[in-house]
């Protein structure tokens, strides 16, 4: 008799636990949902002090109007976490887009093009199965003339016996092709506590 009650207690913890619907949820309006690691609100807030500060700087205004054409080059991840920090970059690229003072190209990337098809179409010209009429012609492209970099470090410290703290920090430069000169810096620091048993990787 214990063993079948017990059976059957089992039986309906698991049935309960299979019948719990997902959810959608708010990160930024939802405190708890706070992870030791980085997620999704951090590269939020470091996309968007980054661009206002880009903004608030004046390194972007052009004397004579008009948009910088932007280069991503290299991001760093020197966190213990195996993030994708293009996750950061397209937050940053979608605002400063937004912002009317940049585009940014795909052309051109540390790394190589983040889209290879502007030169493999290049590669038609000589092509007779394409009109060439329809093909892309030289001197077209617009070469960048600006550049983003930076890197994310993380840094843990022990609070006490049972906690510690992380500090994330997102260090970026904007430079000059042309003189190799940064006219922007900016860092932004996301620090969380954290319970010793939660991984922050």
């Amino acid at each position: 008799m214990k063993l079948q009650l017990a059976l059957l207690l089992v039986c309906l913890v698991f049935v309960s636990a299979c019948t719990q619907s997902a959810r959608y949820v708010d990160p930024a309006r939802d405190a708890g949902l706070v992870t030791a690691s980085i997620d999704d609100s951090d590269f939020q807030k470091a996309a968007a002090d980054a661009v206002a500060s880009m903004l608030a700087s004046g390194a972007l205004n052009r004397s004579g109007g008009g948009r910088h054409v932007l280069a991503i080059s290299t991001i760093t991840n020197d966190t213990m976490q195996r993030i994708d920090v293009d996750m950061l970059i397209k937050k940053i690229r979608i605002d400063l887009l937004n912002s009317g003072k940049v585009v940014v190209t795909t052309a051109v990337r540390a790394g190589g093009p983040e889209d290879a098809m502007s030169m493999q179409a290049r590669e038609l010209r000589q092509s007779k199965e394409f009109n060439q009429a329809t093909v892309v012609g030289e001197n077209q492209m617009v070469a960048p003339n600006m550049s983003l970099s930076g890197k994310i470090i993380q840094r843990n410290t022990a609070v006490d016996g049972s906690n510690q703290r992380i500090d994330y920090y997102f260090q970026l430069t904007l430079t000059e092709i042309a003189s190799g000169l940064a006219y922007w810096e900016g860092e932004t620091v996301v620090a969380k506590v954290a319970s010793n048993k939660s991984a922050a990787w």
